[in-house]
């Protein structure tokens, strides 16, 4: 019997032959990443387990982001980054990715900005590899035909020491999208369908593999969209298989070999959905949960305080570039709030045009709120002063990846999740807008 894409990058990884669902295997990791959220934790229990003198098993390959709690003049936030700082020097790390202060994070080559697109613009996703990381969006990296999940401090503290990490082979759900894409259409709208179909526990688990000729046509950011949000629906692991458009995005940022894996034609999957992409419409996921899903035209009647373009899910250029494209010419009638991913969007922001103009153009002469520095910001709430933070029970349509209460900050404010192009044309009516009213 053949075996999935995950089946054989973890059989290798353990090398082995073959592998099955449900064994538990010791892999050997390619990757660690952790960030000032859990980074501390992490080094806490390496330090306990294998003493305080002790070197990290490989220092070329852990990195260390600061990216959560940022841009804060919260001290037990700095606390965690200078944690991190000191561990970066005192074993050498050689990709950390330190940031200073707000003011001028643009003179600091080192910052790179959200963890999860950071690496994958930096060379560190690459195909057949096995990444953890301490981020449950560290499944975002699946996009590019590698095993990457989210794992806690007890098991990245092991890692730091050995490498290794024990792991139970997941089984694999494949979700076949077919037919071409509308224009009003965003892959944030398929994955939080998918979602609403198989609810926030229907992969626990288990890896989503994603293939169909709507996948092969999806440039990375859009399938950095679909496997990022795999852990919504419970899943282990989110992947699509590597193709053209997979090599040319990594090899032109790295040189470290690496070699492509595909599902063989007789593996076994666990279940099949069929989905003809052509036939679906923009959607919502409705407070408090990725998986409350409803049409967008069924919202029309929502009034919301702001809007909120950001994060690992919905902060990359081609969401800016897609919510330009609604906005341009147009007045917004509630705060807009833009946060790029990294330091590289954010550099996009004020160099892409789009009929002439920039995005930051575009954006501030619609009423948007200037762009702020790169970071995770208010989608996952933070201290008081963060960017974009729900510090009122406001609602709030957002391009983040969770809505469950206090997620953004505030308990009771009501977070709706939705596309870029959604969320732009909501920015227009201060309503929950169908984009399809703005682009013909």
């Amino acid at each position: 019997m053949g075996m999935t894409l995950t089946e054989k990058i973890v059989a290798r990884a353990a090398g082995r032959q073959t592998v099955e669902p449900g064994e538990n295997v010791w892999v050997d990791v390619d990757l660690l990443m952790t960030h000032d959220v859990c980074g501390p934790g992490t080094i806490g229990v390496f330090k306990r387990e294998f003493g305080q003198d002790a070197k990290v098993w490989n220092r070329e390959k852990i990195v260390l982001i600061p990216d959560h709690y940022i841009f804060t003049n919260d001290e037990r936030a700095n606390r965690n980054v200078d944690i991190l700082r000191e561990f970066a020097h005192e074993q050498d790390i050689q990709y950390f990715y330190d940031i200073t202060d707000r003011a001028d994070f643009k003179a600091n080559p080192d910052y790179k900005g959200v963890c999860h697109i950071a690496l994958a613009q930096e060379g560190h996703t690459r195909p057949g590899e096995v990444m953890f990381g301490t981020d449950s969006h560290t499944c975002n990296a699946g996009a590019f035909g590698q095993f990457a999940t989210g794992i806690g401090n007890t098991d990245a503290g092991f890692i730091m020491g050995t490498g290794k990490l024990l792991i139970k082979v997941p089984a694999t759900m494949r979700f076949v999208l077919n037919g071409d894409m509308p224009s009003y259409l965003l892959s944030k709208d398929l994955i939080l369908h998918i979602i609403g179909d198989i609810s926030v526990s229907g992969a626990t688990y288990r890896t989503m593999e994603f293939t169909g000729t709507a996948v092969e046509q999806m440039t990375m950011d859009e399938r950095m969209t679909l496997c990022n949000m795999v852990i919504e629906a419970g899943g282990k692991n989110g992947v699509i298989a590597p193709d053209s458009t997979t090599l040319d995005y990594v090899t032109s940022r790295t040189k470290v070999p690496f070699e492509c894996v595909h599902s063989d034609d007789n593996a076994r999957f666990f279940s099949d959905r069929y989905y003809d992409v052509s036939q679906l419409e923009p959607v919502v996921a409705k407070p408090h949960s990725p998986d409350n899903r409803a049409l967008v035209r069924e919202c029309r009647d929502v009034k919301v305080d702001r809007v909120y373009i950001g994060s690992c899910t919905g902060g990359k250029t081609s969401d800016f570039v897609n919510a330009a494209r609604l906005i341009q010419g147009r007045q917004v009638k509630v705060p807009t709030y833009l946060v790029p991913a990294t330091q590289k969007v954010y550099e996009d922001l004020f160099t892409m045009k789009l009929n002439h103009q920039t995005l930051s153009e575009i954006f501030l002469a619609s009423g948007c709120i200037e762009p702020s520095a790169p970071s995770c910001a208010a989608c996952l709430g933070g201290p008081k002063d963060t960017f974009g933070r729900l510090n009122e029970p406001e609602v709030c349509v957002s391009t983040t990846n969770r809505n469950f209460p206090g997620r953004m900050g505030n308990k009771q404010a009501q977070v709706y999740l939705a596309s870029a192009y959604t969320a732009a044309a909501t920015a227009l009516t201060g309503f929950i807008t169908d984009p399809r009213d703005f682009l013909t």
